[in-house]
Parts: structure tokens; C-alpha cells; sequence
């Protein structure tokens, strides 16, 4: 984590007025919740349309900061303890992480995508950890806010840094590709999430292609399946070199095979003579991978530590959760997020399953898809089949649109609807019984995963 005296400190952000005395005092680490302060961290208040951090300042100093920013317009600074005045606190934290990052001897890579960008994360943490001393973004800090803090909790001698990238409109990866500087930088894919606030895919492939303006010259991974990054891509000029990777040949990273298992996936590749077993289930998650492994073998990881790599990967919870019950029951939770797309890749993964006595589909609401909801829940729905699926509960007002969809297909009598989680639960377990497979998925507000208690 960081660690500088608050001179340093003042100027890195920018700020004026700390006490001659205090220029030597030492800070390590910053936090931006009171609750959550370590001895010597400064505190950082920010302001919200609801809250103003500068009101539990008092319980930061008690709980052991060794310092405060302290935005000039807000009146009665703390007395007890070094402060540091800016013009706006959130504009301080983050010339301070970019400040930090400046300074710091570390390869960063960027990721983005509609889907898959945490698993990617997680894919290519894994993946480096075998040759560097790598770091990555902890759970949902891959904004504004959370990705200034992820910097400045990178140990001076991190050799790899690997952030995810998130936005909700235009120009916000522009604004954290630039201050993170990324050596690296992928693109899983362009899905449907916030349709609402960015018009159409095209929309989404341009906001998540701000990705490559703050690219140091290193490489820029991205799917060449995708025409609607490929077009883009061909009429800009970009600082680094372009790798493709996807389900077609005519990418630079590709699979020869894929063998799906109950415990992960297997596959080969064009560029390497090796097997390479990936603990995470469905093609998605091999694709991530291959985009992962590009940028590792860029960074001169060979394809034998990659194979152990994989092997030892564990996803951030949520995300294809495979969980064995005593009877059989096999269960994955992929409940974290959900987008027609992602969606469409867990149907894909249910067909290919063979070996369990049912296969259950248990899905809800996709949010955030603007004013065509509706149309792409049930064209969801109309996707499933018996080899898809032997039954289909679903949750939700749109949910109620896939199990439209659905009935067309294996009929009403295999599709149940709800708005209650715990009716859906008692429902599920009048059809359940050992070595049967159940999937759940929905968008991350549903909290589909609650079902799962009643079980």
C-alpha cells in the first residue's frame, strides 16, 4: 500500500495547508470508510448525494487515522489530528493513485467487457502469479472511486497489476484508462448491459474501446469474433499491438478442443502442442482464458506455468459456483450477473451437459436492457429446448418473459413462473432428486441466489 510522508502527500495531490510539523509524519494506506480505518491509513472523505464523509471524520481519528484530507468548503476541519486541504476530496484521491501509479515500477493491465471481465480477472491473476508478484482489483472497486483505491493498495514491489475496468456510460473507462496507464489492456465482449444509458451495442463496443487511450504501447487483446469491435477497431489508431482471440480460426488465439467436464473444462489451443485444464465451466470461460493468455505469453509467462496456472484458478464466488450435495445434486450458481449474452453462453454450456438424470434451469430478471426488456427475455425463453433443459423455473416480472419463451418449446407443463423465492424453492424440490444438475442465473439485483437457503 501507499506509504509517504504527508508532504509528499500534499503535493502528489495537490493540496496546501498542513502544518510545517506534520510534513514528516508517515501515512500507510488510505481509506475512504471510517468504519473500516487502520492504524496510520489517512483519511479520505467523500461526499455523496447522500452522505458527506467529512461528518465521520471524528470516528476515522478515533479509529486510528493518522491523517485527513479535508475538502476546503466544508466548514469546522478537525484540530487533533494533521489535515490536508484540497478542492474536492475525490478529485484528490484520485491524483493520488495516479500520482502513486506514476511512481511505482508495475506492469498494469486493463480489462473490460460486457461479461466475463472479472472472470478474465481472475483468469490472468492467476496465470501471471506463476512467473511475477501480481495484484489484482478485489471484488466490485472497478470505478471512480474504486479503482484510485485499488492503486493505492499495490505493494511497491508488485511486478503485475490487474484491474477490471466497469462503466455505465460514456467516457468513464476513458477516464480510468488514462489514469491507470495500462501496459495490457482486453476486451472480453460487447453484450446488452446498460442498454439504457448507452443506446445500442455499437454505443457499448465505442465506450468499452476508451479502454485503449491510455495504452502504454504494450498490447490490446480483444474479441475478433465481435464485428463490432473488429470494424472499430480497423479505423483507429491504437498505441500497442492488436491480438485477436475467439471461437474462429482467423483469430491470433483460438481452440482446437474443448472437452466440458462436471469440474471444469479442458481444451488445446493453435498456439500451443499443450493440454490445458481450466477449473471453470462453459466455452465462455475458455475464451477468457485464451484472451488471458495472450497477454500472459506477451509478458514472457511460458505454457507450462500456464497450465499450472489454470489449474489452480479459483473464480470469485457466484460465477459458474459448482457445489456437490450428498445425494448427487449437482448445483451451479452463476448468479452474480446476468445479459442476454451471458445468458445465451449458460444455455449453450446446459446443452452440451450430458450424464445427469434432469437438467434444471432456474433464471431471472436481466436488468438494465432499456426499452426492448421484454423482447430479449423472451427470445431467451424461445431459446431453451429439451436438450437444453428437462425443466425451467424462473423469477421475477421478466422473468416471466423467458418462461413464455420457454413454454413454446418444452411446453407449460416443464415451465413454472414466480414471484416468490421461497414458493420457487418448495416447487424445486418436488422435482429434484439425486444426480439431477441445476443452474441458476439471473442479474446480480435479483439475488437469485437466496433460492439456494430454501434448498
Amino acid at each position: 500500500m501507499i506509504k509517504r510522508t504527508l508532504a509528499q502527500v500534499q503535493q502528489m495531490v495537490g493540496g496546501n495547508g498542513l502544518e510545517v510539523r506534520y510534513n514528516e509524519v508517515f501515512i500507510q494506506g488510505v481509506s475512504i470508510d471510517s468504519r473500516r480505518i487502520e492504524q496510520g491509513n489517512l483519511y479520505i472523505p467523500i461526499q455523496g448525494e447522500r452522505f458527506d464523509g467529512h461528518t465521520f471524520t471524528a470516528g476515522a481519528i478515533n479509529n486510528g487515522a493518522a491523517a485527513v484530507l479535508w475538502q476546503r468548503d466544508v466548514a469546522n476541519p478537525p484540530t487533533d489530528v494533521p489535515v490536508i486541504y484540497v478542492d474536492d476530496t475525490l478529485v484528490a484521491l484520485q491524483k493520488l493513485s495516479q500520482s502513486y501509479r506514476n511512481e511505482l515500477d508495475v506492469k498494469v493491465i486493463g480489462i473490460t467487457g460486457s461479461n466475463g471481465k472479472t472472470s478474465a480477472k481472475d483468469i490472468l491473476t492467476g496465470l501471471l502469479a506463476t512467473t511475477f508478484k501480481v495484484q489484482k482489483t478485489e471484488g466490485n472497486y472497478n470505478n471512480h472511486i474504486g479503482m484510485p483505491l485499488t492503486i493505492l493498495r499495490l505493494e511497491e514491489d508488485t511486478e503485475m497489476a490487474v484491474l477490471e475496468m466497469g462503466m455505465s456510460g460514456f467516457g468513464e473507462i476513458s477516464f480510468l484508462s488514462n489514469l491507470a496507464r495500462p501496459d495490457a489492456a482486453i476486451i472480453t465482449n460487447i453484450g446488452e448491459s446498460h442498454l439504457m444509458e448507452l443506446g445500442s451495442r455499437d454505443g457499448i463496443a465505442q465506450a468499452k474501446l476508451e479502454i485503449t487511450e491510455g495504452l502504454q504501447g504494450g498490447i490490446f487483446v480483444y474479441n475478433g469474433d465481435e464485428p463490432l469491435l473488429t470494424n472499430r477497431v480497423s479505423t483507429m489508431t491504437i498505441n500497442g499491438k492488436l491480438v485477436t482471440f475467439g471461437e474462429r480460426a482467423t483469430n491470433d488465439y483460438y481452440p482446437l478442443h474443448i472437452d466440458m467436464r462436471a469440474d471444469g473444462t479442458a481444451f488445446r489451443m493453435n498456439r500451443a502442442d499443450e493440454t490445458f485444464f481450466l477449473k471453470a465451466l462453459g466455452k465462455h470461460n475458455v475464451y477468457n482464458a485464451l484472451a488471458c493468455m495472450a497477454v500472459a505469453a506477451f509478458f514472457g509467462v511460458p505454457w507450462e506455468r500456464m497450465q499450472q496456472g489454470l489449474a489452480k484458478l479459483q473464480l470469485t464466488g457466484m460465477r459458474m459456483e459448482v457445489t456437490k450435495k450428498e445425494n448427487g445434486l449437482t448445483i451451479i450458481n452463476d448468479a452474480y450477473n446476468a445479459s442476454p449474452t451471458s445468458m445465451r453462453a449458460a444455455l449453450a454450456f446446459c446443452k452440451e451437459l450430458s450424464g445427469y438424470r434432469k437438467k434444471v434451469l432456474v433464471l431471472g430478471d436481466m436488468l438494465e436492457l432499456g426499452d426492448y426488456e421484454e423482447q430479449f427475455h423472451y427470445e431467451v425463453g424461445q431459446e431453451i429446448d429439451l436438450q437444453t433443459a428437462d425443466f425451467v423455473f424462473t423469477y421475477g416480472t421478466l422473468g416471466a418473459q423467458i418462461a413464455r419463451g420457454a413454454a413454446e418449446n418444452i411446453g407449460k407443463e416443464r415451465v413454472k413462473q414466480y414471484d416468490d423465492k421461497r414458493m420457487l424453492a418448495e416447487s424445486l424440490k418436488q422435482v429434484l432428486t439425486g444426480d439431477d444438475i441445476v443452474l441458476l442465473k439471473a442479474s446480480r439485483g435479483i439475488k437469485l441466489e437466496e433460492v439456494l437457503n430454501y434448498l
